[in-house]
């Protein structure tokens, strides 16, 4: 396939184009930064940022599919940061395949999409789950937004589209969700928020990869996959606080033995969102009521979807997955 990858050098993206590249597809990443080890491989490279509409449509010609990885993730940050690269950039996305002649977009969503603000126990939604009337930060709302764009455009027959729904990307080559935690570990900062038995969905890094590739092959093959979104996970829920000790234990630091309750933390988080938005910071803060929540609560879904239309079924399991990821940390750590 002709394919374009936006985000190409971020995380899933980064293994989404090595895939492609080891099957054979053509591949043109588009990117904000410069990697030229991809170019070294035989992708190529486009700089450019998501907002700019003439960049955007310029890198969707002569592409047959097209996987839009890009987003600007998080959970605090100017509200227009947000939408100008998740709505707009989406959007942009969008024109530039119409313009094109592009056959199939499969889109990278969040299942964060349909979490509603405050602590809800989620355990085994399915895609009924409907958008919550009220967010819990930024990113959810934009994410939300933008993948209704791409399954409007799918359902309208506009384009060949459909969304996934990766939870808590993780493995060899994460550059932020798990080094953080390991990190917050080592320095004694890292607390446990609830009980500790709260399950919830990981997607090992190369799952995710392969089910983009399986959307976008379902998307050639099946008429009914075009405006539609999938949840995609490992298939087994896991004890985050368990999982964390057992993660920290293998890189032989000590587990985390601090806890405290749901309702302190959000307390906490609601306490430091009024600081740093009064002082206008831009870093993020420890704590926040949506962090709080998704330390605490149960987060995992159904992917029987995904299983019926797709044909995923995660290849990796969470002990080969684990036992990876240990290795590349501590590969990472002595280099």
């Amino acid at each position: 396939m002709k394919v374009l990858v936006t985000g190409g050098g971020g995380f899933l993206g980064r293994a989404l184009v090595n895939k492609l590249l080891r099957r054979g597809d053509e591949v043109r990443v588009f990117a904000r930064g410069d990697y030229p080890d991809l170019v070294r491989d035989g992708a190529e490279l486009v700089r450019g940022d998501l907002a700019d509409p003439a960049v955007v449509a310029d890198a969707c010609q002569e592409r047959e599919v097209v996987f839009h990885v890009a987003a600007l993730a998080g959970i605090w940050g100017p509200r227009t940061s947000f939408e100008r690269t998740n709505i707009l950039g989406t959007e942009n996305v969008l024109a530039g395949c119409q313009q094109h002649g592009v056959e199939r977009l499969v889109y990278t969503s969040s299942p964060s999409v349909v979490f509603p603000k405050g602590k809800v126990d989620i355990a085994g939604w399915n895609e009924s789950a409907p958008y919550p009337e009220r967010f819990g930060c930024a990113y959810s709302r934009t994410k939300a937004i933008a993948e209704e764009k791409v399954l409007r455009a799918g359902r309208d027959n506009r384009l060949r589209a459909a969304s996934l729904r990766p939870h808590l990307i993780w493995g060899p080559g994460d550059a932020h969700l798990i080094p953080r935690v390991v990190s917050r570990a080592k320095e004694g900062n890292l607390v446990r928020v609830g009980s500790g038995t709260n399950r919830v969905d990981l997607t090992y890094v190369d799952n995710a990869a392969d089910a983009h590739l399986l959307a976008a092959d379902a998307l050639d093959s099946n008429p009914d996959v075009a405006g539609k979104a999938y949840f995609i996970s490992d298939g087994a829920p896991v004890e985050l606080w368990t999982w964390i000790n057992d993660l920290l234990t293998r890189l032989d630091v000590p587990p985390v033995r601090r806890a405290i309750s749901y309702r302190t933390a959000a307390t906490i988080g609601g306490v430091m969102e009024a600081v740093y938005a009064t002082l206008r910071l831009r870093q993020e803060p420890r704590m926040t009521r949506f962090l709080a929540s998704q330390l605490s609560g149960d987060h995992y879904f159904s992917i029987e979807n995904a299983r019926r239309d797709l044909g995923y079924e995660p290849a990796v399991d969470n002990e080969t997955g684990m036992k990876q990821l240990v290795d590349w940390l501590r590969e990472t750590s002595a280099s």
